[in-house]
């Protein structure tokens, strides 16, 4: 298990059934992920501005610690918790 798992595992034992199955069908709507994706784009090609360059990298951190919650949401539900 990886640090960043370690930390969240305390919480994820703290989830009910209910919010641990609407972490794990949490998604982005389809306006916003083409918005990630084209900011992804963008970030490849190097040519977001600054104002850009923060927003994809408030996403990418945010999309992390959403799929840690996710990962320990599935954890939860499967009976699988350390």
């Amino acid at each position: 298990m990886q640090s960043f798992d370690r930390l969240l595992a305390p919480l994820g034992k703290q989830f009910s059934p209910e919010l641990a199955r609407a972490l794990v069908d949490l998604q982005a709507d389809d306006q916003l992920q083409e918005h990630m994706e084209d900011l992804a784009d963008r970030c490849t090609a190097g040519t977001l501005s600054n104002e850009q360059q923060e927003e994809y990298e408030s996403l990418v951190s945010a999309s992390a610690l959403i799929s840690a919650l996710k990962a320990q949401a599935r954890r939860q539900l499967e009976g699988r918790l350390p």
